[in-house]
C-alpha cells in the first residue's frame, strides 16, 4: 500500500502540481486511498443493498431521518457562513451525504437511486479530495459556498418533510432544484472568467469544473423537466413521495402503509 501510494502521489504531482502543505496531516486527506476506499464500499452497497433488502420489510427510518436532515442543514448553514475557514468540513459532509442513499435502501426506495444520485454522490467526494490537496484556495470557494446555501433550504425541507403534519406547510420544494440550476450556471461564469483572464489558478482544473458543472446542469435540467413541466406540472408519484433530485431522504406517504408492516426504529 505505501509502494502503491508513493507512486500514485508521483503521478499527481507531475499532472497537477505539488500538495498544499497546509493541508499536511489533516484527517483522511495524506492519502487518497481512504476516499476511494469509501467510494467503492458505496458503490458497493448501492449494488449489493437492494438485493440484501428485496425479501426483506422496509425500515420507515423516520426516528433518524429528522434528526439526520436537520443535522445536515445546521452543517450546511455553518458552511455557508465559514466556508473559508472549514472546507475540509465541506469534503467531509460529502462522505456523510452518503447515507442519503443507505436511507433509501433501508426504506425499499429503490427508484429514487438514479443514475443522478449515484453520480453525484461518488464524484463529489473525490473531487474535493483533490480540491482540498491542489487547489483549496481562489475558485474553489465560490461553488462549495453556494451550494452549502442550497442544502441549507435542502436539508431543512426534508427534515421538516419527515413530520407528516408539516408537510401541508412546505412551499420551497420546487424551488430548491431552481437553485441548483442557478448555482450550476453561475458556477461555470465564475470559472469562465478566470479563463478568459488568468489569475494563476491551475487552467486544467479550470476546464475541468466547467465539464463536470455542464454535466450537472444536463442531468439537473433533465430531472427538472421531467418532474415539473412535463404532464402540467409536478407529476403526482413525486408530490406524493416527495423526491428530490433522485435522491430525497425524507419519509414518504406510502410508509404510513408499510410502516403497518415494517420493523420499528
Amino acid at each position: 500500500m505505501e509502494t502503491f501510494n508513493h507512486r500514485f502521489n508521483t503521478v499527481i504531482d507531475s499532472w497537477m502540481g505539488p500538495t498544499d502543505p497546509r493541508v499536511r496531516g489533516w484527517l483522511l486527506l495524506d492519502d487518497y486511498i481512504p476516499t476511494f476506499t469509501f467510494t467503492v464500499l458505496y458503490l458497493l452497497i448501492v449494488w449489493m443493498g437492494p438485493k440484501y433488502m428485496k425479501n426483506k420489510q422496509a425500515y420507515s427510518c423516520r426516528a433518524l431521518l429528522v434528526p439526520y436532515n436537520l443535522g445536515l442543514m445546521l452543517l450546511s448553514l455553518y458552511m455557508f457562513y465559514e466556508m473559508m475557514n472549514v472546507l475540509w468540513w465541506y469534503y467531509f459532509s460529502k462522505l456523510i451525504e452518503f447515507m442519503d442513499t443507505f436511507f433509501f435502501i433501508l426504506r425499499k426506495n429503490n427508484h429514487q437511486i438514479t443514475f443522478l444520485h449515484i453520480y453525484h454522490h461518488a464524484t463529489m467526494l473525490n473531487i474535493w479530495w483533490f480540491v482540498l490537496n491542489r487547489v483549496p484556495c481562489g475558485h474553489s470557494y465560490f461553488g462549495a459556498t453556494f451550494n452549502s446555501f442550497i442544502h441549507v433550504l435542502m436539508y431543512s425541507y426534508y427534515g421538516l418533510s419527515a413530520v407528516p403534519a408539516l408537510r401541508p406547510y412546505l412551499w420551497w420544494k420546487k424551488y430548491i432544484t431552481q437553485g441548483q440550476l442557478v448555482q450550476f450556471v453561475l458556477t461555470i461564469f465564475q470559472t469562465s472568467c478566470a479563463v478568459v483572464w488568468p489569475c494563476g489558478f491551475p487552467m486544467g482544473w479550470l476546464y475541468f469544473q466547467i465539464t463536470y458543472t455542464i454535466s450537472l446542469i444536463l442531468l439537473f435540467a433533465n430531472f427538472y423537466i421531467k418532474t415539473y413541466k412535463r404532464n402540467g406540472g409536478l407529476r403526482k408519484t413525486d408530490s406524493s413521495n416527495g423526491s428530490r433530485n433522485g435522491y430525497t431522504n425524507g419519509v414518504t406517504p406510502n410508509e404510513k402503509v408499510k410502516n403497518r408492516k415494517s420493523h420499528s426504529d
